[in-house]
C-alpha cells in the first residue's frame, strides 16, 4: 500500500517541487495539498502532475475533514504551522515538518502531542544532504573546540530569524556543548545586539540580503587556527526534495519528536 501523503504549503517554492516529487514517487501517493491562494482548484492542475484529482484545501481542518492520508508534510510559515502539526497529530497523522522558525517552546507542544497520541514527528530544518552532513562534521568539532560561532544567511525577505537550519544546528550543538562567550553581555561596550544572538548557549548571528538563498556558516576557533564549515544552496528546491522523500519514508518507522534527517540515516 502507497504512503497516502497530504502536504500543506504544496505551491510554495519548496512545496511544489516536493509536491512534484511525491506525486512521481512509485510508493507514495499525493492526495491532497494545503494551500489557502489556490483552495477549491486541483493541484495537478496547478503544477502539471498529469491526470488525476489532488484537491486543494484552505485549512488544515477541511483537509482532515474531507481527506485520509498518512503523513502531513508541514511546509509554511511558524505562524501556521502549529496549528496544522497539532491538528494532524491529534487525529494520528505523522507529521514532517520542513517549516522553518519554530522554537524551541514550541518542538515541546509537538513532542508533547505526538506522545499523547501515540504519533510521530521528524522535524528537519534543512532537508539537503550537505546541510545533514555540515551538521555531523560541526558536532565532532564541537566536541574539541569549545570557541564557535554561527552565521546565517538568507534572502532580503526570509521573515524568520535565525532561520529553521541555524536553529537546529544550535540546538545539536548545544548538546556538545555551549559555545565560549569571551566577552559577556554585560561587559559589553557599545551596541551590544551587533554581536549577535544568545541561542541555547550558541552564538547566532542572522544576515539578510538579496543574493542569498539559504547558507549556514558554522566558525570554530583555536590560538592561531581556524575551522570554517559552510553550506550554501542555489536557487533551486531540487536539493530538499530527495531529503524529504526520505523522511515521509521513514516518520512512521518511531513514536514521538525526532529532529534532524540524520535521525533517521545510517551513517
Amino acid at each position: 500500500m502507497p504512503i497516502k501523503v497530504c502536504i500543506a504549503g504544496a505551491t510554495g517554492w519548496a512545496g511544489s517541487a516536493l509536491s512534484k516529487g511525491v506525486a512521481n514517487h512509485p510508493g507514495f501517493e499525493l492526495v491532497g495539498a494545503i494551500a489557502r491562494k489556490k483552495a477549491g482548484d486541483n493541484l495537478a492542475e496547478v503544477l502539471d502532475l498529469g491526470p488525476g484529482n489532488i484537491p486543494i484545501f484552505a485549512d488544515i481542518d477541511t483537509a482532515l475533514e474531507q481527506l485520509q492520508f498518512d503523513v502531513l508534510v508541514e511546509y509554511t510559515k511558524p505562524d501556521s504551522a502549529m496549528k496544522n502539526v497539532l491538528a494532524a497529530l491529534k487525529k494520528g497523522i505523522n507529521t514532517v515538518i520542513g517549516t522553518s522558525g519554530l522554537t524551541e517552546q514550541d518542538y515541546k507542544k509537538i513532542e508533547e502531542a505526538a506522545t499523547t497520541a501515540n504519533t510521530s514527528v521528524l522535524a528537519v530544518g534543512n532537508f539537503a544532504l550537505t546541510v545533514v552532513l555540515l551538521q555531523k562534521f560541526s558536532e565532532m568539532a564541537a566536541k574539541y573546540i569549545p570557541n564557535y560561532e554561527l552565521i546565517d544567511y538568507a534572502h532580503e525577505s526570509k521573515i524568520d530569524s535565525p532561520s529553521g537550519t541555524a536553529r537546529e544546528l544550535a540546538h545539536r550543538l548545544s548538546n556538545v556543548q555551549e559555545s565560549t562567550l569571551f566577552v559577556s553581555e554585560a561587559d559589553l561596550v557599545g551596541i551590544k545586539e551587533s554581536r549577535g544572538a544568545r541561542l541555547e548557549g550558541v552564538q547566532v548571528h542572522s544576515v539578510r540580503l538579496p543574493g542569498h538563498v539559504i547558507s549556514i556558516e558554522a566558525i570554530f576557533g583555536l590560538k592561531d587556527e581556524k575551522l570554517t564549515l559552510r553550506h550554501d544552496s542555489g536557487a533551486s528546491a531540487e536539493p530538499y526534495v530527495q531529503g524529504a522523500l526520505l523522511a515521509i519514508e521513514k516518520v512512521g518507522t518511531f513514536k514521538g519528536l525526532q529532529r534532524g534527517l540524520d535521525s533517521v540515516m545510517d551513517f
